[in-house]
């Protein structure tokens, strides 16, 4: 029955938060500087979410550091996403084994 109550308030939040937005706004929105900031709202959320998660899911973090180095310096030189998460996950397996 909990799992129910969990499930429902992430659906009505998740909803909410899809429909406020549409009933706030009804015109579109011309505010360059606000327009700036909701194209990189998607972008800032991905990477608080995802880059905790990076630092946490080895044994040391400096391991983590040198996978999360290694993304950078992949994804900088424009090395595909597939290749730059293969490298990064190639690079801490075989660091943890050592």
């Amino acid at each position: 029955m909990r799992n129910y109550i969990y499930i429902l308030v992430m659906a009505l939040t998740t909803y909410f938060i899809r429909v406020i937005p549409l009933t706030i706004f009804r015109k579109e929105i011309t505010n360059k500087t606000f327009r700036s900031f909701l194209t990189y709202v998607p972008y800032v959320t991905l990477s608080v979410m995802t880059f905790p998660a990076i630092l946490e899911i080895t044994d040391s973090v400096w391991i983590a550091w040198v996978g999360f180095l290694t993304a950078m310096v992949l994804a900088y030189n424009r090395v595909s996403l597939f290749i730059v998460s293969l490298g990064c996950c190639g690079l801490v397996l075989l660091l943890q084994m050592i």
